[in-house]
């Protein structure tokens, strides 16, 4: 069977380039005889590995000197709990803006630690818009300021961060980190699961400034303390390698392309051929208010729940497949990372255009 066009949300499409060099080293990596899953994660050759996927980051993201880069486990939902275990340490207190089941979930559990302030909400529309922030409504003394900067199941995305001053900013970037270029500085922390546009699952990046770390609440486990993985290089257990050598690949890939910059354009376009057919388009819809469009989850409908079906039905025929979209919204959803050609959104506008001569 040949390549499918993989609309998947996560985990997602990975570039070609990348499962075909993974494809002719999976017996022997870099000349070392041996898989890189066979790898112990203590040796020279992993140690390599490890370096340079963190070097070529730091390149691609431009990441200050006084910020550590973490390679983790547990997902994007496991720093819901790391990021107050380690921030919550002051008043105790933190501002968090609801934009999504992601921001719910880290809501909910941040609650369990502290005093949890939801400064804005957009879930009574349903999480159809970033919602408007009013400074005034801002913790002045908050340990941190959480926000979810892209939101995979409604397709929505900050335009513009908020200023939070003093107090530092915390952002869950999981569906849109590496899409374009963003000042690290302006965070105090920026995480992402791997598993969207970075590599496979298993592995989660974690950019910390480095005066944020050390000040974990004295009940903080150790596997939950970012001093524990800053002070040994992220291998303080047996991190993930496979995945940590695909997403090094991912990053090297990105970096041949020319960088953030330059992918940027490349899914700005993707995203202007899918939303103007949908604002033209007698039959589909989007589901987002424009300004607060996301380049990465493009969410749409036809307002027929048999026409969805039949649509999604009709798509996975011609190898367009993963567009069903999260119960929340229902529909489709086309996410179109990274790795997801033009040729992808181009083709899919065209069978969506055949559908609509047949049905609208």
């Amino acid at each position: 069977m040949s390549r499918v066009f993989n609309f998947s949300a996560g985990p997602s499409a990975l570039p070609e380039a990348v499962l075909q060099k993974a494809s002719e080293q999976i017996l022997n990596c870099n000349d070392s005889g041996m898989s890189v899953m066979e790898m112990s994660h203590r040796s020279k050759e992993f140690e390599e590995i490890i370096a340079n996927a963190e070097s070529s980051l730091r390149k691609l993201m431009d990441i200050p000197d006084n910020y550590k880069v973490l390679f983790l486990q547990g997902g994007a939902s496991m720093q819901f709990a790391m990021v107050p275990l380690n921030l919550m340490n002051k008043s105790g207190k933190a501002d968090y803006v609801n934009t999504g089941e992601w921001s719910k979930k880290a809501i909910k559990e941040a609650k369990n630690f502290g005093e949890i302030n939801v400064v804005a909400s957009s879930e009574e529309e349903t999480f159809n818009h970033i919602p408007e922030l009013d400074k005034n409504t801002f913790t002045k003394d908050a340990d941190y300021f959480y926000i979810t900067t892209n939101n995979t199941i409604f397709g929505t995305r900050y335009a513009e961060l908020p200023d939070t001053g003093d107090v530092p900013l915390v952002a869950d970037a999981s569906s849109d980190i590496l899409s374009a270029p963003i000042d690290v500085s302006k965070f105090g922390i920026l995480f992402a699961g791997a598993q969207k546009n970075m590599g496979p699952a298993g592995l989660t990046v974690v950019i910390i400034r480095e005066d944020l770390i050390g000040h974990a609440r004295k009940d903080t486990p150790t596997m939950l303390n970012y001093q524990t993985h800053a002070d040994s290089g992220s291998m303080f257990n047996t991190p993930p390698t496979f995945a940590i050598y695909m997403a090094g690949m991912v990053f090297d890939w990105l970096l041949e392309k020319g960088g953030l910059k330059e992918i940027q354009k490349i899914n700005e376009k993707k995203a202007a051929i899918l939303y103007d057919f949908l604002d033209n388009s007698k039959l589909f819809k989007g589901t987002v208010v424009k300004k607060d469009r996301s380049l990465m989850n493009i969410p749409f409908v036809t307002g027929s729940d048999e026409l969805d079906a039949a649509f999604i039905k009709e798509a996975e025929g011609k190898g367009f497949v993963n567009l069903k979209g999260h119960r929340s919204v229902g529909g489709m959803r086309a996410s179109i990372y990274n790795a997801m050609p033009v040729e992808g959104v181009e083709k899919l506008v065209e069978l969506m255009k055949e559908f609509e001569t047949k049905n609208a």
